[in-house]
């Protein structure tokens, strides 16, 4: 991969990069790790497919199944709107928020590994619950316990993939964390096809609980894992710490990488208080990018389109079978564009992804925008839809989905995760989480509103933040590709506005040979 030439680091100064394989040992170590992503994207998955199953909607949201059913010939933007539903399929996401803010604790105190087990452990549980769910509340509870669980493992297996991965290949490992969430997806989404046929209309039972797979796969794997070095410094685990990150990197001189890491260390426990020293305005670049990368990456409209794939398809005018077809061939879509990432990733570098993605999204939505408006017009009664118009639909949502999934998908966990020093990265991760789920709570809540009452301008409304997204990428974030994790900071001294924020004396790792080995952190 060509991420991996020789780097001058800080500044210029032809500091050799740190010696280090992609050995099979740190290889199969992140596959494992990655698998955290499955839980999240089973759940996405699945939840907006069976909020179309009728014998759910019956059973749990009859008022909903009752307004479908005499709404077949009217409004159709409007026949799923029903925030009992959508609290059904959002309550994840608050849950998720709260649990994140009590992962970062965890992650930093007992280690990435354990907060893993934690998320696998109560995803199990909230699996169970709506596995076999005999009242809307049941459902609920589960949902949130699903919730706690993603917000564990959205908070842990980031960073736990960004520190484990030598840094010329960071980008492809830690994209392995967003391909388990499109795989997660695709696997949903085919077991809602296969389930929602079965007699006897307890299909989505199955489809609910099946997340107990998922969530063993993450449980087990985390109990054979093994811990970071960076993880083990920070507890006091030194030489376990150097024999480890001799066997991930597959070479014996990792003297100047262990060294660097320990004076990160050294720095991070100097800091009593990472939530008030993000505050700091030397933290100001990665704060920013904490909050205004996931908040972007759910203004895409990514979310809307994957919960909501088969409502959208059966609205714009598929039956229920082919709706579930419909996310199922997007979701294929996904996964595949998600490796074309791991591929690029290190190769092309984030910017490149980021602003290409943001043009293939942006014409994406003014196409589909078109379509559904010159049909389903503003009053949201389309007629007959002749069979041309629902493909050209659906491939246009396909290439959008595309744009996305080697773009603002991966990008979204992976370029937070490998920004943040030591000393707030557990804080800064738990930020980033935080605000993701925030948004994705926020979209999924009014989405069906806004749909009812933006009707096809719901589109253009995701296209114009598309924009703005891709303005801020362009100016505001350097490019990170190939640069160790621990020397991150170079990155902001160089750039041409958040310079002004990042003194060099401020940073005892990441510029330690400009400060003269001083590893004390000033102003702390």
């Amino acid at each position: 991969m060509a991420g991996g030439g020789v780097i001058g680091v800080g500044g210029g100064d032809g500091r050799k990069p740190y010696p280090g394989n992609l050995t099979p040992y740190v290889t199969i170590t992140c596959i494992v790790a990655a698998m955290g992503g499955l839980i999240f994207g089973y759940d996405i998955g699945i939840s907006g497919g069976v909020t179309t199953m009728t014998p759910f909607l019956q059973k749990f949201f009859r008022k909903v199944w009752e307004k479908k059913e005499a709404d077949k010939s009217t409004n159709q933007y409007c026949q799923y709107d029903s925030q009992t539903l959508t609290m059904f399929t959002s309550s994840l996401y608050l849950a998720a928020l709260l649990s994140s803010l009590v992962a970062s604790t965890v992650t930093r105190r007992l280690g990435r590994k354990l907060s893993m087990l934690f998320g696998g452990l109560l995803f199990f549980a909230g699996a169970l619950i709506n596995g076999f769910a005999k009242a809307v509340w049941m459902l609920i509870v589960g949902r949130m316990l699903l919730g706690f669980g993603v917000g564990f493992a959205n908070q842990s297996v980031p960073l736990y993939l960004s520190e484990m991965a030598p840094y010329k290949y960071r980008g492809a490992l830690n994209i392995g964390f967003q391909l388990s969430i499109t795989v997660g997806i695709l696997i949903a989404n085919v077991l809602n096809y296969f389930f929602a046929k079965i007699k006897g209309g307890w299909g989505w039972r199955l489809s609910l609980g099946g997340a107990m797979v998922p969530a063993l796969i993450i449980t087990v794997g985390s109990l054979v894992l093994p811990d970071t070095p960076n993880s083990m410094i920070e507890r006091g685990q030194t030489e376990e710490a150097r024999a480890k990150l001799k066997k991930i990197r597959g070479v014996d001189d990792v003297d100047e990488e262990f060294k660097d890491l320990v004076a990160a260390s050294d720095a991070s426990k100097l800091v009593d208080h990472p939530w008030t020293n993000l505050l700091q305005r030397k933290y100001r670049p990665h704060l920013t990018m904490a909050i205004l990368i996931p908040f972007f990456q759910q203004l895409t409209g990514i979310n809307v389109i994957m919960f909501y794939a088969p409502v959208l398809f059966n609205t714009i005018g598929f039956g229920d079978d082919a709706s579930l077809m419909s996310a199922v061939i997007t979701g294929i879509v996904n996964v595949g564009a998600t490796l074309v990432s791991i591929y690029g990733v290190d190769k092309w570098g984030r910017r490149f992804l980021f602003l290409e993605g943001g043009v293939q999204m942006l014409i994406c939505q003014a196409v589909v925008a078109a379509c559904i408006g010159a049909k389903f017009g503003v009053s949201g009664n389309p007629g007959d839809l002749p069979k041309w118009y629902a493909i050209v639909v659906v491939l246009f949502i396909c290439i959008y989905v595309a744009g996305f999934a080697w773009s603002w998908g991966p990008l979204g966990w992976l370029v937070p995760s490998e920004i943040f020093p030591l000393e707030i990265r557990s804080a800064a991760q738990s930020v980033n989480v935080s605000v993701n789920m925030i948004f994705t709570f926020a979209v999924a809540q009014v989405f069906l509103s806004m749909l009812c009452h933006l009707k096809f301008g719901l589109f253009l409304f995701f296209a114009f933040f598309v924009v703005v997204m891709s303005i801020f990428v362009y100016y505001f974030l350097p490019e990170t590709k190939g640069i160790p994790i621990e020397e991150m900071n170079q990155v902001w001294r160089s750039h041409w506005y958040w310079s002004r924020f990042v003194e060099e004396a401020d940073y005892p790792n990441g510029g330690m040979e400009m400060s003269k080995g001083n590893h004390g952190p000033k102003n702390v």
